[in-house]
């Protein structure tokens, strides 16, 4: 791929504008380096000692991923193959590389997450138009990586022996501290992040000559050379410009009092450049002058931004690191609503605590601050009635506790009431308190989020007044992360279930990279899906997130124990999945559905826990029961690997869709077959005639299904190896689309084989057993050439539509259209998914 088409792509992550400064203003601050040369130096500087590369996996799929096909569904045997080339490459120089991929998205950068999926939908739409204008792939500078890269690399790299982790906050923080903490040759990546956190060196993955294995190494010391600054104000600047938790937009008129008044304009700079130098003037030459006797607030036009400022300053802090621009005021005293409280004051423990958030702005919400215990209590505001509920830490829980201090404080009770809501506020103290926990108040949805909490408070906790929030629970005793390794942030452990042992397993499976969004489903209750490509214009085939949605959903009610026996009682689920129509402002509410198992649903103890062999066949069971077809086991287990798991996932499409057809399910099971006898440079060397847009759907449609399977699999204990539905074993995107244009013009079975009558005999047993079990659910798939004008699309049929949820709801019941759903924070069901 074009080396500068990847560094454009890449150059919206981190800090705004940096990437384009270095590049044409500062190129001095970019080095040409040899990771062989380096890797020597290393070793004869540290005798015995590793040199460890620690490398961003998110940042490097764009350079990964080098086949030239992309838009029929990936080429995945061609990417395992690149993929197994570049570890080589840097095995035989002796270098270890730790490759780091994002285990969730951080409540402070869902903003800009958003921002890049609606960009990324714009991108797709784009795309699909251009296909059935042209019948061929667009060219590299529309390049969308194919859906399910990130999820499939982690299992690729795994596959090759590589140590590979999936973080517990945003990738790029705990990778600079892996790579500070463990002495490592750098960073390999594409973040200009990665220039602001005071940690070893920054390598661009995007300037990586693999063959040679030079690349650019971007200097942070050079780059305060260049700016008259030290590297402890680079958090400042970052901020200042903006980055993934602080918006460009909110210091826009501060960045261009500076530009007015800097008297060394370069001509021959570009306006961002010119910017980035009037910044840092200011802050070498103004706020230095006070740095240690003002507060950043006091210099700067933070206003209610404030407390986002300093967070966002804080991201950069890494474990041991302190900022010289936090002002320590000399008493211990916050104030709150008029009365002043005194706060016993902690040394040791230099707590902070998360801002609440309003959920309509998202906004965060400015903190009092309590200096010498580094103590922090965020302010929950009731827009209604402007009044001020605290919020602060126990310092030996580490968790977040509504309105109490540490065990050692002994305050006294505080109550105050807010006058139009007439909520009474209680504030309290200690380990013998029994008081109720108040909890902040959604202004919109008027729901509340109950937390129980340190064990030893015994305290009596509210119910909540929806169903949709009921209980959560905090997890007291996995130990959080002592803040002084967090920068200045706790993360608090809030958790949708409350087995210590379960959560430990899951959370274990998380950082090894060896499940796929069990963690976030049992620790957040919160999970998203990037874009897919789709086209919105295309009514007949509905989104993915909502064809797998009714999976999900009784994978929330396996890991949701306590969910399994009342529906109606259970937690939903935050769903941020992309799909058409959907602006993504607030997260879709979906709740767990019960599933029938035979036996009964066993519990994670026994799907996880229990070595006895006889288990395996209940872990079967439960995922067969996650995707309603418990019907079809005997069937299911006559088929041989791999195509077992690609069988169960091709039954639950077609009973899913009613748009599918004979020929689709032809060139499913064919693509799977040929793909067996075929090498990596047969498949490179494979051209479709042309490429077809439902193809290219039906392609990402499937890719999903098998992270849906890597989901449901790792919630039943793994009763499936996963190889067997890693796509390299079972799909590859060109021979697909193949497959599919010679299906759609009727070609002959034989020839969709290849005339291989070996494969022959497995393409009717594969499509007797589809066929069988779509028949269980009165689904009868008919070829197109039977298909009446009914069949165009779901508009003009009659009494169903294209989706549905399994038996009991079939060819009947009232619906909703697919690309009209509707955004967020809508409860979602099991009835409301019955077809249109």
């Amino acid at each position: 791929m074009d080396r500068q088409m990847i560094l454009s792509q890449s150059s919206v992550m981190g800090v705004r504008g940096l990437q384009g400064f270095v590049g044409s203003t500062c190129p001095h601050i970019c080095t040409v380096v040899n990771f062989k040369e380096l890797a020597e130096h290393h070793r004869s500087k540290y005798p015995g000692c590793t040199p460890t590369i620690v490398v961003d996996a998110m940042c490097c799929l764009r350079y990964w991923y080098t086949p030239d096909s992309w838009i029929c569904g990936g080429q995945w045997r061609e990417y395992f193959s690149a993929l197994r080339g570049f570890v080589k490459t840097f095995t035989a120089v002796g270098i270890k590389l730790i490759f780091f991929f994002d285990g969730m998205v951080e409540q402070d950068k869902r903003d800009e997450w958003v921002k890049r999926r609606l960009k990324n939908n714009r991108e797709i739409s784009r795309i699909f138009h251009y296909i059935k204008s042209h019948k061929e792939q667009p060219g590299r500078n529309m390049f969308f990586i194919p859906s399910g890269l990130a999820v499939f690399t982690r299992f690729a790299l795994k596959t090759l022996g590589q140590e590979t982790l999936c973080s517990l906050q945003e990738a790029d923080y705990e990778v600079a501290s892996y790579g500070l903490q463990h002495n490592c040759l750098g960073i390999l990546g594409e973040d200009t992040d990665y220039l602001i956190y005071d940690t070893c060196p920054y390598f661009s993955i995007s300037e990586l000559c693999l063959e040679s294995l030079d690349t650019i190494m971007l200097c942070r010391e050079k780059l305060c050379e260049s700016l008259g600054l030290c590297v402890a104000d680079l958090p400042l600047l970052a901020c200042l410009l903006g980055n993934d938790i602080i918006p460009e937009g909110m210091f826009e008129s501060f960045r261009y009092k500076c530009l007015s008044s800097y008297t060394s304009v370069k001509e021959n700079f570009d306006k961002k450049g010119n910017i980035i130098l009037a910044v840092s003037d200011h802050i070498s030459k103004v706020l230095h002058l006070y740095q240690g006797e003002k507060k950043l607030e006091e210099l700067l036009p933070l206003g209610p931004n404030k407390a986002l400022f300093y967070k966002g300053m804080a991201s950069y802090l890494l474990p041991g690191q302190k900022s010289p621009w936090f002002f320590q005021k000399p008493k211990n005293v916050i104030t709150l609503d008029k009365q002043v409280i005194s706060m016993s004051s902690d040394p040791e423990s230099r707590q902070e605590v998360p801002m609440c958030t309003d959920p309509e702005s998202r906004q965060e919400v400015p903190m009092c601050t309590d200096p010498e215990s580094r103590q922090e209590v965020s302010m929950c505001t009731d827009p209604e009635s402007r009044q001020e509920v605290p919020m602060c830490t126990d310092p030996e829980s580490r968790q977040e506790v509504p309105m109490c201090t540490g065990p050692e404080s002994r305050q006294e009770v505080l109550m105050w009431t807010d006058s139009e809501s007439r909520q009474e506020i209680i504030m309290y103290t200690g380990h013998e308190s029994k008081q109720e926990v108040p909890v902040c108040t959604d202004p919109i949805s008027k729901q509340e989020d109950s937390m129980c909490t340190h064990p030893e408070i015994n305290q009596k906790l509210p119910i909540a007044t929806d169903p949709e929030f009921k209980l959560i629970c905090t997890n007291p005793e996995i130990k959080q992360e002592d803040p002084a390794n967090m920068g200045l942030e706790i993360k608090q452990q809030v958790t949708m279930v409350s087995d210590t042992e379960i959560l430990k397993v899951a959370r274990a499976h998380h950082v090894q990279a060896e499940s796929y969004l069990v963690y976030n489903i049992m620790s957040s209750g919160e999970i998203e899906c990037s874009n897919t490509l789709e086209d919105e214009l295309d009514q007949a085939l509905p989104s993915q997130a909502f064809i797998y949605r009714p999976i999900r959903q009784r994978v929330y009610s396996l890991l949701l124990e306590n969910c399994q026996d009342v529906a109606s009682t259970c937690p939903a689920v935050k769903e941020w999945f992309v799909y058409p129509g959907n602006p993504l402002r607030h997260p879709d509410l979906v709740r767990p559905l019960q599933m029938t198992v035979p036996g009964g649903t066993p519990s994670l103890r026994i799907l996880w826990l229990n070595q006895e062999p006889e288990i395996q066949v209940r872990r079967l069971d439960t995922l067969l029961a996650c995707f309603n077809l418990a019907s079809s086991r005997e069937e299911l287990q006559a088929v041989e690997s791999p195509f077992q798991a690609l069988c169960c996932l091709l039954i639950y499409l077609f009973v899913q869709v009613d748009t599918l057809c004979l020929e689709d399910l032809h060139a499913f099971i064919a693509q799977a077959l040929c793909l067996q006898g075929k090498s990596t440079s047969q498949l490179v060397n494979l051209q479709p005639d042309y490429i077809n847009s439902r193809a290219v759907q039906l392609g990402s449609l499937l890719v999903r299904g098998l992270t849906t399977l890597v989901l449901v699999n790792s919630a039943c204990g793994f009763p499936w190896k996963m190889s067997d539905f890693m796509p390299w074993n079972v799909f590859d995107g060109k021979l697909f689309h193949q497959k599919y244009l010679q299906s759609e013009k009727g070609y002959a079975v034989e020839v969709l084989l290849e005339q291989n009558r070996s494969r022959l005999t497995k393409f009717h047993n594969l499509k007797a057993v589809v066929c069988k079990a779509c028949m269980k659910e009165n689904r009868r798939i008919t070829g197109r050439v039977h298909w009446g004008s009914h069949h165009a699309g779901r508009w003009g049929r009659q009494g169903s539509g294209s989706h549905r949820t399994g038996s009991g709801y079939s060819r009947s019941g009232q619906g909703q259209p697919w690309r009209d759903q509707g955004p967020g924070s809508r409860q979602y069901e099991h009835d409301q998914w019955r077809r249109y």
